[in-house]
């Protein structure tokens, strides 16, 4: 796997410095060159939709919901601002993909609906992205998946401040 150039560049810089455990600091760099390349791809797949990743995982929700949603709901699915939000879906209601709704007994609340446009168009799409994510794994083994999301979360359980003593 070809490595980002800053990231290539790092490793040698930690080559010429005989840094210990190269071959973490590879792994480490992998990682994240992977994770860049996999994110520009849905970038890319997203853009000519007009979709960033985070209005995708608003259509994502709301599709989910056909009764709507409070913005400070999909606020906390999303692990996003409510401002974060706001912004979203003024996009989305540009697109005449999602609506505002007041609520009947209380027209300060809001509820998000996807409208009939932003339903057909939401399914369109995420038939493309899963067929998109299943390819990136198409080449795997059912027993090397398996393989990678145990080698993964080995991985992740040494991220974090648990991971560094920090409380």
């Amino acid at each position: 796997m070809v490595l980002e150039q800053k990231y290539l560049a790092l490793l040698q810089e930690a080559e010429r410095r005989q840094l210990p455990d190269l071959q973490g600091i590879r792994l480490c760099f992998q990682t994240l060159s992977l994770a860049a390349r996999i994110d520009r791809d849905c970038a890319a797949l997203l853009a000519p939709h007009g979709l960033s990743e985070g209005r995708f995982v608003m259509l994502f929700l709301l599709d989910a919901a056909p009764d709507g949603l409070a913005p400070n709901l999909l606020a906390g699915q999303a692990g996003v601002t409510r401002a974060t939000v706001t912004g979203l879906l003024d996009g989305l209601e540009r697109g005449a993909l999602a609506e505002r709704h007041a609520e009947p007994g209380d027209r300060r609340a809001l509820r998000i609906r996807l409208t009939r446009k932003g339903r057909q168009f939401a399914r369109t799409l995420f038939e493309q992205h899963g067929q998109w994510i299943a390819g990136l794994f198409g080449n795997l083994t059912a027993a090397e998946r398996t393989q990678l999301a145990r080698l993964l979360d080995k991985v992740a359980a040494n991220t974090g401040a648990a991971a560094h003593g920090a409380a």
